[in-house]
């Protein structure tokens, strides 16, 4: 019992003491979701790359566009997110450490929020792992696509 306790406090400590940072610069070979995809192109057009630092380590990544509209392939997300817009799009997620990307993405939420975005929508592979990673975190399947399927969490 008292191993379980220290190990709910350890987690408890370790949620508190993450927070969401913005990166300039990634190793893309590290991403297991989409690696063909440059640093330039993470970064320009109304994209950006985030980072749940914990300890001044990097535990998760997560890579978003602001789009105006939900986009249904990473070519079209890279054409709409040079308008901007309000919904923001989480198409890679990935974690270094068991628990860290439902962190990021719970931190993506309040940062959506804060910004007055409106929604929070995935561009995530045809994959069971992807599947069942945005279902088991609270996200909703809104689109099932030639090549990917989209996902919305609620704010």
């Amino acid at each position: 019992m008292r191993k379980f306790k220290d190990n709910l406090n350890d987690f408890f400590k370790w949620v508190k003491g993450t927070e969401l940072v913005e990166l300039d610069d990634i190793d893309v070979s590290e991403d297991p979701v989409r690696p063909e995809l440059t640093l330039g192109f993470r970064i320009t057009h109304g994209r950006k790359i985030f980072g749940l630092k914990y300890n001044n380590e990097i535990e998760s990544i997560a890579c978003v566009a602001v789009c105006p509209e939900i986009p249904y392939t990473v070519r079209e997300m890279d054409y709409m997110s040079r308008a901007g817009g309000k919904i923001v799009i989480a198409y890679t997620v990935w974690s270094r450490k068991r628990g860290a990307g439902k962190e990021i993405i719970n931190k993506l939420i309040e940062w959506v929020k804060d910004n007055k975005f409106e929604r929070l929508i995935t561009l995530s592979p045809l994959t069971p792992m992807a599947t069942h990673f945005h279902i088991r975190n609270g996200a909703k399947q809104v689109h099932i696509n030639e090549e990917t399927q989209n996902f919305e969490y609620k704010l």
